[in-house]
């Protein structure tokens, strides 16, 4: 599917003053377009780069992404409102994009209902993609028309074509969300089989293969951040959207808001960690967000990827290390030193203990007290 660069204009109200906000997914060619924009800054408020709204600057934009980029302004000529929040996942972009001529697409009500019950951007460009692929793959049906054996049919095809059990899983969640969600047909498709689940055990590091890449991190902010993701087991994005409030250091608890599933909860805080944050805080001054890039920007997901990477290279480990390794082998440990795996549900922010209960596959200090019988 061929489709133009997209660029939204929002309307913004920063410190009393009316602003043109842009908004557009990721991109090295508009990034730089962007960033030549006169008087161009960053609002952390709003996720989006924002220039003062006036005529001469509304030209400007047009002028500058004239046949690089289509401009969006659904939002901002009109009945255009002033944004307050941004909560709800952007989804406009599906609505306006360019398309192919016969292409099939999502239902004004699918997206609707991805806005309205506040499913993560990620998980909505997940379900859009699906769907669109699946309703592409049967143009001549009516979406009602579409049978539990046409579904079959559709995951057939998929797995001949030797898609990941996830990409198949997906696609079945975001068919079932029209049918059961969006049309509310509860279960209609409840006899459509999954593939059957892989159990693979968690890749986890040593103790001492942990703590030799914190000793090898140098630089103080890569470090912090080596040490939060092993020793409060953190997610990569939870560690992304941690605030400076989030660290209660009275208690020596890590407030962990808005997590998988949307769960608030509680995670240990090393003493030894609180200094070097400490320490930390007053040498790089972040404002919002615990860890901050350029302009006060939060900090990456690649960026976090690429301190793990380099630590574990300099601590001379032989297998490639990520973020989630290290969560990984957080909950291994506090099950080889004894704490009750309840705890370590808890900690973890998991639904049922069942998800915990993986690690007691990996935990290797009751194997060690077996002996071998060769010994």
């Amino acid at each position: 599917m061929a489709e133009l660069k997209n660029i939204t204009l929002k309307h913004l109200l920063i410190a009393g003053k009316k602003q043109i906000g842009l908004k557009f997914y990721p991109d090295k060619v508009l990034n730089a377009l962007v960033k030549g924009l006169p008087a161009i800054k960053w609002s952390e408020e709003f996720g989006m780069p924002y220039v003062i709204n006036t005529k001469k600057n509304t030209d400007l934009i047009f002028s500058t992404f004239r046949g690089v980029a289509w401009v969006n302004c659904n939002h901002f000529f009109g009945k255009a409102q002033v944004e307050l929040n941004e909560k709800a996942p952007e989804i406009d972009y599906y609505r306006s994009r360019k398309l192919t001529t016969g292409y099939r697409t999502c239902p004004e009500e699918f997206l609707r209902k991805l806005e309205i019950r506040k499913y993560s951007l990620n998980t909505a460009r997940s379900y859009i993609a699906h769907f669109e692929k699946f309703i592409n793959h049967y143009k001549g049906k009516q979406l009602l028309d579409i049978s539990e054996n046409d579904i079959r049919n559709y995951l057939s095809h998929l797995v001949k074509r030797q898609f990941s059990d996830s990409y198949i899983n997906l696609a079945i969640n975001s068919i079932k969300f029209y049918y059961e969600v969006v049309m509310s047909m509860p279960n209609r498709f409840y006899s459509v089989e999954r593939p059957i689940k892989q159990e693979r055990l968690p890749e986890v590091l040593g103790r001492n293969e942990a703590l030799d890449m914190i000793n090898c991190t140098q630089n103080l902010k890569h470090r912090c951040i080596i040490k939060l993701l092993y020793s409060a087991g953190l997610r990569r994005s939870e560690l992304l959207n941690l605030k400076l409030a989030d660290i209660e250091s009275d208690r020596m608890l890590i407030k962990v808001k808005n997590g998988k599933g949307k769960k608030d909860r509680y995670t240990l805080l090393s003493k030894g960690l609180l200094d070097e944050l400490r320490r930390y805080y007053k040498k790089y001054r972040p404002k919002k967000y615990l860890f901050e890039g350029n302009e006060g920007a939060r900090y990456s997901a690649s960026s976090v990827a690429k301190i793990v990477a380099r630590s574990a290279r300099l601590a001379k480990i032989k297998k490639p290390v990520t973020p989630h390794m290290l969560r990984h082998s957080f909950a291994t440990h506090l099950l080889e030193q004894g704490v009750d795996l309840r705890y370590i549900q808890t900690l973890l922010g998991h639904n049922s203990s069942r998800t915990t209960e993986i690690y007691t596959h990996v935990a290797v200090n009751g194997l060690r007290s077996i002996e071998n019988l060769l010994d």
